[in-house]
């Protein structure tokens, strides 16, 4: 089997637990070959964020022509871009690359905060029209102007339900021209959450590298993800990381990395 090369395109997490380094264990713990293009390196800890440093637009594109050029790629994540003019490079990078593309829609400016002005929502709204699955959090998606709004737009997303503080927790996949399709699942009780939203994202590419269709990569990251979770290794006196590193795929049976992965409602039209 080819190992599937997986480009990502996001922010360093000093800490390790989220960005770029969550990703790097996510897909190298799924069988894929991890590549980055490293757009901004931040202080960070489990308690927050300190500071940031966001590269220049040129030098994110120049680090991703390289992996382009020479070793290829089977799926693109993008996570955090730090400023409008990147997520603009990025978009025209990836306007001329055939893989799927799952863009993590993370919203955060040098001073560690929500970004979302009228120059950042134009710019990723290219890149959601650019990538196979969008997935923003609850906060994100509000940004972004709501499910209906990207409904109308044919964007299709997996808005995620962690943030909503539901149990269960629902996430639920939006498509064109069809109807929507939820998870759920039982709320883990745990502040060990940090990088969920890069853990999943990067599942998700993996997968779909890896010739899975979308439907199956979606319950594959989902059910790595909640293992993550439930082996965090209990680090920090805040939001600690995951354990992708703990997480055995079973070899017969992928998508049930372990049992209680949740139920599915809807009618899919696939």
């Amino acid at each position: 089997m080819t190992t599937p090369r997986i480009l990502v395109i996001a922010g360093s997490d000093s800490s390790g637990g989220a960005g770029i380094q969550a990703d790097i264990k996510t897909i190298t713990m799924l069988g894929g070959h991890a590549m980055t293009a490293i757009t901004a390196i931040t202080a960070q800890n489990t308690l927050g964020v300190q500071a940031v440093e966001v590269l220049p637009p040129e030098m994110v594109v120049a680090q991703a022509q390289s992996c382009l050029g020479d070793i290829g790629v089977d799926a693109v994540k993008i996570g955090m871009l730090g400023s409008p003019a990147i997520a603009e490079a990025v978009a025209d990078l990836l306007d001329g690359v055939d893989a799927p593309v799952v863009f993590d829609p993370v919203m955060v400016a040098t001073t560690g905060a929500v970004l979302a002005d009228h120059a950042t929502i134009a710019a990723f709204e290219r890149l959601m029209a650019l990538a196979t699955l969008t997935t923003p959090n609850v906060p994100e998606l509000e940004a972004l102007g709501g499910a209906a709004a990207l409904t109308a737009k044919g964007v299709t997303f997996l808005a995620k339900g962690g943030d909503a503080l539901d149990d269960p927790v629902t996430d639920t996949l939006y498509r064109p021209e069809r109807d929507p399709l939820s998870w759920q699942s039982p709320r883990i009780d745990t502040r060990h959450t940090h990088g969920t939203g890069c853990t999943l994202a990067s599942a998700i590419a993996t997968g779909l590298g890896a010739g899975l269709d979308l439907l199956p990569a979606i319950e594959q990251a989902r059910a790595f993800t909640r293992a993550a979770m439930l082996a965090a290794p209990q680090l920090g006196r805040g939001n600690g990381p995951l354990g992708q590193q703990a997480v055995r795929l079973q070899a017969s049976e992928p998508t049930a990395i372990f049992s209680g992965i949740g139920t599915v409602t809807g009618h899919d039209s696939l």
